[in-house]
């Protein structure tokens, strides 16, 4: 993967899998029309139930390999303990300035997991900073300049929320299945193990993500679809071209 290329989309989220749980048919549909895709995962998920951040890592390598990213990085941030601080302000906006996405997808702006929340407000956060070029950051590669993304998008994890706007992704379902499999640590794969049991599991869970994909599909009257929340409004050029 090229360490140095410019992004059509970052995706920037919390845990490795987050992406993969909640955004992963929108990514690979943009891949599938030609967009450079990325992810920053913030961190290792070290603090997880199950697993350890050395699995989670090779299991991030195979569902990168299955989404078909062209890049994936780890801000090393502490997991459980994401804040929107300077300190780690200034730990994420050089990758932001890196590769310099046109768009941004974040965490859920309100979730289960307070991560999750934390992350939204964060990138956020970060994106901005990054467009001030009185700010001044230091890289490896000498991408240091302001950049400032077009837009950041937040996706809808495990709780509700009311979509502002749905992508169809029937025609890409099947591999974000596969790369939320990719997890086998984290999720039910069919086979019983010994490891604990946690809210996302058990087979039930699995089978809330199809109905929630159902669910925001039939919002847009598809079969399968991700839905994501914005704060401000989405610009259009073409009034026609809306579904």
């Amino acid at each position: 993967m090229d360490q140095s290329l410019k992004l059509d989309i970052l995706a920037i989220v919390a845990h490795p899998d987050d992406l993969e749980l909640a955004g992963s048919g929108t990514v690979v549909k943009a891949i599938r029309a030609g967009k450079k895709v990325g992810i920053l995962d913030l961190t290792r998920g070290e603090m997880s139930t199950r697993g350890t951040a050395e699995i989670r890592a090779a299991e991030a390598a195979r569902a990168t390999e299955i989404m078909g990213l062209h890049v994936r990085e780890n801000a090393e941030l502490p997991d459980g303990f994401i804040a929107d601080t300077r300190e780690q302000q200034l730990a994420i906006i050089p990758f932001i300035r890196k590769y310099r996405p046109d768009i941004v997808i974040a965490n859920a702006l309100e979730d289960r997991h307070p991560d999750h929340g934390a992350a939204a407000a964060l990138t956020a956060r970060a994106c901005f900073l990054s467009g001030l070029s009185a700010l001044k950051t230091e890289s490896s590669d000498g991408s240091n300049s302001a950049w400032r993304p077009r837009a950041v998008y937040h996706m809808i994890q495990d709780r509700y929320l009311k979509p502002d706007f749905v992508v169809d992704i029937s025609d890409t379902w099947g591999t974000k299945l596969e790369a939320i499999r990719a997890f086998s640590s984290q999720f039910f794969t069919g086979e019983k193990d010994d490891q604990p049991q946690t809210p996302i599991s058990t087979p039930d869970f699995m089978k809330f993500l199809e109905a929630r994909a159902r669910e925001m599909g039939r919002l847009i009257f598809v079969e399968y679809g991700e839905g994501f929340n914005v704060q401000r409004p989405v610009g259009v050029n073409d009034i026609t071209a809306l579904t």
